[in-house]
């Protein structure tokens, strides 16, 4: 039951974060203008937050169920985990930051932040996953890395030719070659699920003493969540008529 819950919150953050973190990424190329990058930011404006909320809970799951997976995983890849917050923190400044001034230099240099820090994600990510699938880490997992950051990009292109319309619909959907958009998003969505759960089955996944009491509560939260996720997905399913209030 713990390993589901895991698996269930890291799976449900690398599908559902993985979209926001590859339109970031490729931000430069699907808005050629700070009006059309504004507008390619509002098609993740209503989900990256809570999209975040799957790895916090994933970080809580590993506190309160796999402490020693935790504590291991902590103490072999602490910078590297200080790099992805870090990122994760940039990528959100410039979210937040870049409508609050109006001015070209303002909003290049917020746009530099979101790009950055959505490749600081990609590559954190990559990187950890190297190690853990392949054993790889140093100047050697930076190839598999990469890897990962493309699947992510194309996660990204997925997401945002379901959501923009005309021409940045047009640069998203470079993918699709006249497939449903829907589909190709559920075919990348899968490939970042595969790679998830490569990982952990290459993890040792040994629950603590403190399942017993904190698995039926996680369970209870679940369904709530999932709801939410849900609900958020309905209200803003049509596609970006214009900028958001980022």
């Amino acid at each position: 039951m713990e390993i589901f819950i895991l698996a269930f919150f890291a799976l449900g953050y690398l599908v559902l974060a993985g979209a926001d973190i590859g339109v970031g990424m490729l931000l430069p190329y699907l808005g050629r203008t700070s009006g059309e990058r504004r507008e390619t930011i509002a098609a993740i404006a209503p989900f990256f937050l809570g999209n975040e909320v799957w790895l916090v809970a994933t970080a809580g799951v590993l506190v309160g169920l796999f402490p020693k997976l935790e504590g291991d995983l902590m103490a072999a890849h602490y910078s590297l985990v200080v790099v992805l917050l870090l990122s994760w923190v940039i990528r959100d400044m410039g979210l937040w930051l870049r409508g609050r001034v109006s001015g070209p230099r303002w909003w290049s240099l917020w746009d530099g932040a979101i790009v950055a820090g959505s490749w600081g994600l990609a590559l954190s990510w990559g990187l950890l996953l190297s190690d853990v699938l392949l054993g790889m880490s140093g100047p050697l997992a930076l190839l598999p890395a990469l890897v990962l950051a493309a699947l992510f990009a194309t996660h990204g292109l997925a997401f945002a030719a379901l959501r923009l319309r005309g021409t940045l619909r047009e640069r998203a959907a470079v993918l699709s070659g006249g497939a449903s958009e829907v589909r190709t998003l559920a075919l990348t969505a899968a490939a970042v699920a595969v790679v998830g759960v490569l990982a952990g089955l290459r993890l040792p996944l040994e629950a603590g003493t403190s399942g017993a009491l904190l698995a039926p509560v996680i369970l209870v939260m679940m369904p709530p969540l999932v709801a939410s996720q849900a609900w958020v997905w309905w209200t803003f399913r049509h596609r970006v008529s214009g900028p958001s209030y980022l």
